[in-house]
């Protein structure tokens, strides 16, 4: 393949796995955020696609398909998907059904479910529609494709375009730093339950200074390939502590009439928020469908997207429902903490557990550095560029552990970055733009739209709103105790 001078891809891994193209000429994400990997970690070089393109056909070709070097199956990335969608959030839907109760959850989650999986149908549609139009060599993603439907929107909506892309970016930079927030508390919570076990008792910040040395190390590579690796080791990890987890929630389970049917309604934001957290796996939609071998299965009745987060959802509500009904109001924000104290498996479990997300975090943490460190570089880097750019990745690092010190309660820091930035994503962009690039096309926008894409966005505001006081509210209460 031939060099781009001008252009640096830099691979970055999305919640186990994917990856952002960055164009480091214009300081914009280039293919938006999160282009998923293939199967041999190469993104083809678009103008060098495009040059073959010429020389096969005589001019590039438009036909409304990314053509990709190496192109994943069905089944590829249907696991892919799987990989993306399986976090910590699952862990923590046994807390999320504790807020929600055990009736009311498993129905809102079911439909929180289509409500984003239609969401992310409508990103793609509006992706490849921008695509048609602005005939690019791939398709745009989630930042660039807001932009240029607020670009080709009517009047009022195109001097939006910019500020909208960046705050779309933004969103994604405080979800991705969130999650690593996440980790950190995930991780020390974990390991301090298996300290605890062997009489070494040390308060939880304190294992968050232990966490955050390795995953500081960790960062300092530059270079995600020496960094790939661990994902497949982490999603291996993973599996296997849920099904420990799921096994051990199954055992001697109380009555369904122990536990509440619909709790209080100053929980229920919370249970949004973290219902919320666990389905915002948006960001990979786009660059699935790119990478696939026939993308036009990613959107069909019976395609990747649909069987996929169907599944998904599926093994949500399970874990959510078990997890409540085993441990009830002492369940904790992760399903490993709730396991039988003193016993060797568990032990084992929470040490994968805390192993894989510990592996995860370096990956997630590109994604941000992808995204603002550029613009910064242009800026401020003009010399020693390396050594700036190292200081740059220490100082999020100790940015996201100062955050996990300040908010140690993992339930509740779980529901406030789904609150505050996941709604966003995946609830209130797509809707929006939908809206806008329908009001160009003749005849207007349909009555149902309106009342559909209205009734989504004010959804979103009100978990946004609700879940975010909710949320601040829990947490300062939890510091008064």
């Amino acid at each position: 393949m031939q060099n781009n001078k001008k252009t640096q891809k830099v691979l970055v891994s999305h919640i186990s796995g994917s990856v952002v193209s960055f164009n480091q000429e214009d300081s914009s994400v280039s293919d938006g955020y999160g282009m998923f990997p293939s199967r041999e970690q190469i993104i083809p070089n678009n103008k060098f696609d495009a040059e073959n393109a010429k020389a096969l056909n005589g001019h590039p070709h438009h036909d409304g398909h990314h053509h990709v070097t190496h192109p994943t199956s069905y089944a590829d990335t249907m696991l892919h998907l799987f990989r993306g969608n399986i976090g910590t959030g699952l862990l923590a839907m046994g807390d999320a059904f504790k807020n929600g109760g055990i009736v009311f959850s498993p129905i809102v989650t079911a439909l929180l479910g289509i409500i984003c999986v239609h969401a992310q149908h409508l990103l793609l549609n509006c992706s490849e529609e921008m695509h048609r139009q602005t005939q690019r060599d791939s398709p745009p993603g989630f930042a660039d494709t807001v932009y240029l439907v607020f670009k080709s929107g009517p009047i009022q909506t195109r001097r939006l375009a910019t500020p909208i892309k960046i705050m779309v970016n933004s969103f994604l930079c405080v979800t991705q730093l969130g999650f690593c927030c996440v980790y950190i508390v995930f991780i020390a919570n974990n390991v301090k339950m298996i300290c605890n076990q062997y009489n070494i008792h040390i308060e939880l910040s304190v294992h968050m200074i232990f966490v955050v040395v390795p995953v500081l190390v960790a960062c300092m590579v530059r270079n995600l390939k020496y960094l790939t690796p661990f994902s497949t080791v982490a999603n291996i990890l993973m599996a296997v502590g849920v099904a420990v987890v799921v096994y051990e929630a199954t055992q001697d389970l109380p009555p369904v009439q122990t536990r509440e049917y619909i709790a209080s309604w100053q929980q229920l934001p919370l249970y949004f928020g973290t219902a919320i957290y666990a389905f915002e796996g948006i960001g990979l939609v786009l660059p699935l469908k790119n990478e696939m071998k026939k993308p036009q299965l990613f959107q069909k009745p019976l395609g990747v997207l649909n069987v996929g987060m169907v599944v998904v959802g599926s093994i949500f509500i399970t874990v959510g429902f078990l997890g409540y009904l085993k441990w009830g109001d002492d369940v904790l924000g992760s399903l490993t903490l709730n396991l039988q104290p003193g016993r060797v498996l568990s032990n084992v479990v929470q040490g994968l557990i805390a192993l894989a997300m510990l592996f995860t975090y370096p990956l997630q943490f590109y994604v941000p550095v992808a995204i603002t460190w550029p613009v910064l570089r242009k800026k401020y880097a003009a010399t020693h560029p390396v050594a700036k750019e190292l200081g740059y990745r220490a100082l999020l690092v100790l940015l996201t552990f100062v955050l996990a010190e300040s908010i140690p309660e993992l339930g509740l820091f779980i529901s406030l970055v789904g609150a505050v930035s996941s709604t966003a994503l995946a609830l209130m962009f797509p809707p929006l733009i939908e809206l806008v690039s329908q009001s160009q096309k003749p005849g207007g926008i349909p009555k149902y739209m309106i009342v559909k894409d209205c009734f989504i966005i004010i959804l979103g505001l009100f978990i946004f709103v609700t879940g975010t006081y909710e949320s601040v509210a829990s947490i300062i209460r939890a510091f008064k105790q």
